[in-house]
């Protein structure tokens, strides 16, 4: 096993993991249903006595090992419980306006490892997507599906939620629920993301254990409209910049998420 500086590289890299419901933990058991329970015994070719991670998302985490294999169904046995102590104190939810083709589901995957929370799909006056209801109630678990697979690869203590796609008038109804929104905008060129951030997680994650919340609305192809900055701004949003760069709209969360983490001090910030 490397080692760098006072980490070790490479501990549980290769620990499979997998997410049940809280109700499949049974005392010291946990049955493994599903899709779940294929993986094991026909991608990763299970055997009695293979150890892997499961957790419930919510409280329980445990290294546990295969006891038996039923037709439908794997039993294992917790060895140790876990700590479930990987997710970041400052809680991002990340509202993307709809984009093109299947950049949805990059900046599911990829924020979902950064550390994304919550995803907000929503209608903006440039998005180009057509809405069609029954078309994303199909993506709409597809998406639920990739943020499941990306936490369990990631070695998240939970799934990110992906929530239904909203209007932008019900988006800006939402921004009471956070402690701070951040209006993602390319046409600012005063307020830059470091300069509220910094501040805000200072005194809002000050106490040891503190958490708090945070709302990152990002664009579609097109960009904003001025009138969707003012009304951000007018239901409480901070605009800010992300630099002098323009962004893909797939990256601009990306990087507005891994700065907010960084400030917060998930990465070595402050």
């Amino acid at each position: 096993m490397m080692r760098f500086g006072d980490f070790e590289i490479g501990e549980d890299k290769d620990m499979q993991r997998y997410f049940v419901s809280p109700e499949q933990f049974k005392e010291n058991r946990v049955d493994i249903t599903g899709e779940d329970a294929r993986h094991i015994t026909k991608v990763m070719r299970g055997k009695l006595g293979d150890t892997f991670i499961v957790s419930d998302g919510v409280s329980r985490e445990a290294l546990v090992e295969i006891e038996s294999i039923e037709q439908t169904s794997v039993i294992a046995v917790v060895v140790e419980p876990m700590e479930m102590d990987h997710e970041p104190r400052l809680k991002v939810t990340i509202a993307q306006s709809l984009p093109k083709g299947d950049k949805m589901e990059t900046v599911i995957q990829k924020c979902t490892e950064i550390g994304a929370v919550t995803f907000v799909p929503f209608l903006s006056e440039r998005t180009i997507v057509q809405y069609d209801a029954k078309k994303e109630s199909k993506r709409l678990e597809r998406w639920r599906k990739i943020a499941k697979e990306a936490a369990e690869q990631s070695h998240r203590n939970m799934i990110p939620a992906v929530e239904q796609p909203l209007t932008w008038k019900k988006l800006l109804e939402t921004f009471s629920n956070y402690d701070a929104v951040c209006f993602c905008y390319e046409k600012e060129h005063g307020s830059q993301l470091r300069d509220v951030l910094r501040p805000f997680t200072a005194q809002a994650l000050q106490e040891p254990g503190s958490t708090a919340s945070l709302l990152l609305l990002v664009g579609p192809e097109g960009g904003f409209t001025e009138e969707e900055c003012r009304k951000a701004e007018e239901a409480g949003a901070v605009s800010v910049g992300l630099g002098r760069r323009i962004l893909r709209c797939e990256t601009a969360g990306m990087t507005a998420l891994a700065c907010a983490l960084y400030e917060s001090g998930e990465m070595g910030g402050v």
